[in-house]
Formats: structure tokens, sequence, C-alpha cells
């Protein structure tokens, strides 16, 4: 009986990435109608822990398969944020490039910036070392600094401040972002997402149809910012399409 179950969980997706709970034990008792809801509660939580289902968010369920988001960090990413790391050890810091953005876009920008956000306190001192060495860094930089500097120059580094309780993740020894914060920032800071901003809704669905996203991180995230009204009606839309 579960294998023939588990068999049938992809019909009831339907070509949808998402479905709510309530539809999905719905369709279960429709073709096994001597279940019990509660079985089935039971044996949805099996397939989540075996892989087959996940719950990226409270009442909706989602098929197992898309990719981990996991960039190429390059040496030069990684030289900065471990001289980073050893002057300041004990800060909460990300690094990344605005080139990883590339994938979930139709038209590819032709400027990239690396973005290090870090805590407010030692912002202006990592500014400064990195400016004694000769690096183009700038920090918090307004509307009026990107036009008339940043966008006309290369090899920028941007310092920005973090979010306490950002949404980060660690691959190859290197805090980064991770893509629910990306998706959440690109449609707040409109400056450092210049690029992006044509084209959100195709970015989205990119990101919604190619790596696992969760909802309830993006969610919390915006609320943070106090943006969670316009990120969920944007993942709203997204979802609908997909």
């Amino acid at each position: 009986m579960d294998y023939t179950i588990e068999k049938k969980i992809p019909s009831y997706f339907q070509g949808n990435q998402t479905i709510s709970k309530k539809d999905l034990v719905d369709g279960i008792r429709k073709d096994f109608p001597n279940l019990k809801e509660s079985s089935i509660n039971v044996y949805l939580s099996k397939l989540k822990k075996e892989g087959v289902l996940k719950n990226p968010t409270r009442g909706i369920y989602a098929l197992q398969g898309n990719n981990e988001f996991c960039p190429v960090i390059n040496s030069k990413l990684k030289r900065l944020f471990n001289k980073i790391k050893k002057d300041y050890p004990f800060i909460d810091f990300c690094i990344w490039n605005t080139i990883w953005l590339n994938g979930l876009m139709r038209h590819q920008p032709f400027k990239y910036y690396t973005i290090v956000e870090l805590e407010k306190d030692v912002a202006q001192s990592v500014f400064y070392k990195l400016k004694d060495k000769g690096k183009q860094v700038f920090l918090e930089p307004d509307t009026e600094t990107f036009e008339l500097y940043i966008h006309n120059s290369d090899d920028v580094i941007i310092i920005k401040h973090l979010v306490s309780e950002a949404p980060v993740i660690e691959t190859e020894n290197i805090i980064i972002p991770s893509l629910e914060k990306l998706l959440v920032d690109m449609i707040i800071d409109t400056n450092l997402y210049g690029a992006q901003q044509g084209e959100l809704d195709f970015i989205y669905e990119s990101a919604f149809s190619k790596f696992e996203i969760n909802q309830g991180k993006m969610k919390r995230y915006a609320q943070r910012r106090n943006k969670e009204k316009e990120v969920e009606h944007r993942m709203n839309l997204t979802l609908a399409k997909n």
C-alpha cells in the first residue's frame, strides 16, 4: 500500500511546483478511501523524512528534486573572505559577487561587484583597511555614488551592513548569503540590484524552478526588513505561474 501511494504522489501535483496540504490529502483520500486522515498525515511525515516530499512553508507541499544554491566561489573571493576573517575573527559577515545572479537572468550585466555584508560596528574599519590596500571600495553607497563612480568602475567592492539574523549559508568554509536572502534584498536594495530590477519576475521564476527555496525563511527575513507584504505578494505571483 505504501509503495502504491508513493507512486501516485507525483500525479497529485499535475505539473504544479507546489500544492496545498488540503489538496494533497483530498487527492490521496479519493484514490484510497479506506485511509483515515490521521494515517495520511503519518505517511506524509514519512515521505518528508525520506526526501520524497518537501514542506517549504506551513500547509504547502512540493516534490523533492530541485538543486541547492551553490554558486562558484573563486579564489579572489576566498582570499578576501579569509583576510577579513583573520582580522575580525568574531564578527558575523558574508561575502558574494553579483555575477552569481546571471544564471537567473535573461540579459547579462557587464559590471559585477563584490559585496561584503558585515556588522555595522566594524563596517567603517573594514572599509578603511581595504581602502588602504588600494581597493576600490564603497561603504553603503547611495544612488548618486552608484551613478557617478560604481557604474563606471571595474573590480569594485561594496560594503553593506548585515541585517541581524539574515539567512546565510556556509560553503567551502566561506559564509555566503542564501538565495532566500538575495531574493528578498533584490526587492529592497534597488541601487545594488539595479541591473536586476527589470527582470524581477523572470529571476523569481528562475529561482523557484531551479533551486530549493525555503519560503518560510524568506518571509521571516522579509519581516525583519519590513517588506513582508511585498515579498509575499511576489512569491505568490511566482508560485501561481509555476
